[in-house]
């Protein structure tokens, strides 16, 4: 018989509050058109994309996720001291050691909570949520503060005219903590690094090694291949969002609102036909006027679609992601 005492937490976790950073720069599709042969026609028609937020040098992956994080732990009613854990999922964040999770857990003023970086690309909210979740069941701690952010302009190829439009920066977080009630559902959640090819970072770090000022590679960008991401994202995603439904018990006649990752316009309205959601969801599409901000995205979209009064507290929300790995995760939430 074991002598080891078993964990106890609440008997369910939901999410409490939710904030979100735009930078203030807004880049509209004529920036982009400065470095490559397109048009704002092609751009929109492709991706969805109208306008992009970019960050300043100021506006660093830790004092946006700071902004956003604020918001969220007023939002949820809670103080920074009640914060056990923060979990922040990012891809451009250069520095491998110490996470920024650590410092953004200091400035925020917790009590020592638990601090970690994940990197799940697109599909990382979805994985800090599932950590998240787990952590207040288990109870390990009360509250979990989930963080997504990114600065991908500073990974951005310019002259790329495949990629050049697609990516934005910002910064979402929400708070996660007990509940009496089931309010974040199984997750369905993967990966099929067979595919890992088909979104990458263009070098690796270790290039720089030792290589002189003059000599140095071409800085670091996400590529993709973009027509294999797109079938990949219709036809599979589709199946994992059909899956988070099933897991949930949930029909889509059942759903208020969903809020995919912002990848692409065409692919989030693929989804919605593939899924045969009722005309009465929401739909998020943030990505007109953010561009794709990766591990923020659903966040962002989540705290726009709250705060513009399309989606209110109480409703039923399928959330899904998926990225670069290539990874995935989906569940079912009641929005905060």
């Amino acid at each position: 018989m074991s002598k080891i005492k078993p964990s106890r937490g609440a008997p369910y976790a939901r999410i409490l509050g939710v904030g979100g950073y735009r930078p203030t720069r807004v880049v509209p599709n004529e920036v982009i058109l400065e470095t490559i042969d397109s048009s704002d026609e092609w751009i929109r028609s492709r991706s969805g994309i109208a306008t992009r937020h970019w960050a300043s040098d100021e506006e660093t992956v830790a004092a946006m996720s700071i902004e956003a994080s604020g918001k969220a732990i007023a939002d949820a009613g809670i103080t920074a001291e009640q914060i056990g854990g923060v979990i922040v999922s990012t891809v451009s964040h250069f520095k491998q050691t110490p996470a920024v999770a650590t410092e953004i857990a200091d400035k925020l003023g917790t009590d020592k909570a638990a601090a970690f970086d994940i990197s799940a690309g697109c599909a990382g909210f979805g994985y800090g949520l599932t950590l998240a979740k787990g952590m207040v069941v288990e109870g390990s701690a009360e509250y979990v503060l989930v963080i997504g952010v990114e600065r991908l302009s500073d990974l951005t190829d310019l002259e790329d005219r495949a990629t050049a439009f697609l990516f934005g920066d910002g910064a979402g977080a929400v708070v996660v903590g007990p509940s009496q009630d089931p309010q974040i559902g199984p997750t369905v959640w993967g990966s099929e690094g067979d595919k890992s090819e088909t979104i990458k970072q263009t070098v690796p770090w270790s290039d720089y090694r030792g290589v002189s000022a003059e000599d140095l590679p071409k800085f670091p960008a996400i590529t993709q291949e973009g027509q294999a991401v797109f079938r990949w994202a219709v036809f599979e995603m589709a199946k994992v969002a059909q899956q988070a439904l099933d897991a949930a018990g949930i029909s889509p006649d059942d759903l208020d609102v969903f809020i995919p990752h912002q990848a692409n316009m065409r692919i989030i309205d693929s989804m919605v036909k593939t899924l045969k959601l009722p005309e009465h969801v929401t739909v998020a599409r943030d990505i007109e006027s953010t561009g794709n901000t990766s591990a923020a995205s659903i966040p962002l979209a989540m705290e726009r679609l709250l705060a513009t009064g399309e989606a209110k507290s109480g409703d039923t929300a399928l959330v899904i992601g998926f990225g670069a790995g290539l990874v995935y995760a989906a569940t079912v939430v009641t929005l905060p």
